[in-house]
């Protein structure tokens, strides 16, 4: 496998060749291929060569970002299905992607980085449901590491981890909806 090529650009060729011609002439004989490389990157305003390398890899992923998530609009409509009017799950679906995607809405309401007990979480997720089982929300939520829990089954946190693109779509759906305002699905 090659290696990759990593440009050196300089804005003005003079204070560069002083700089380097200085990085040299401070050297105790002739310079090794590594100690070469690190002088011209030093010329060039980097640290390192290292330093040079990883500016401009970083560079280039932000000149290419990765192609944005696509999003199941089936998946996120079907599971909307699953809420009233007001956002409040309706009923615990059948279908395990549908459960796993509708707890995200459930995960987003509870507050972040507050060490809750059991009452106060059921009673957060009766409010956002209509089938009155918080019992297997809340366990659904920690089984899927959505919440942390002490081994006794106390105090209840969330955990901050990034949602899939169906659950942020499907969140921001059920938001809207909370206000009242309705809302297209995002686009992909």
């Amino acid at each position: 496998m090659s290696k990759p090529a990593i440009p050196l650009v300089v804005e003005d060729i003079s204070p560069f060749a002083r700089a380097l011609a200085r990085e040299i002439s401070d050297a105790a004989g002739p310079p090794s291929h590594l100690t070469l490389m690190n002088m011209v990157s030093r010329a060039a305003g980097f640290r390192n060569f290292q330093h040079l390398r990883a500016a401009r890899m970083a560079g280039e992923r932000l000149a290419n970002p990765p192609a944005p998530q696509t999003i199941d609009h089936l998946l996120v409509e079907r599971t909307l299905n699953q809420y009233d009017a007001m956002g409040r799950l309706r009923q615990w679906p059948s279908r395990r992607k549908i459960q796993d995607l509708c707890l995200w809405p459930l995960w987003a309401a509870l507050p972040a980085r507050t060490l809750m007990g059991e009452r106060e979480v059921n009673a957060r997720l009766r409010a956002l449901h209509l089938f009155d089982d918080p019992a297997i929300l809340r366990r659904t939520l920690f089984s899927l590491g959505l919440v942390s829990r002490n081994p006794d089954g106390t105090d209840y946190c969330r955990r901050e981890v990034s949602p899939p693109a169906e659950a942020r779509a499907l969140i921001a759906l059920l938001e809207a909806r909370r206000r009242g305002q309705g809302a297209t699905p995002p686009a992909a």
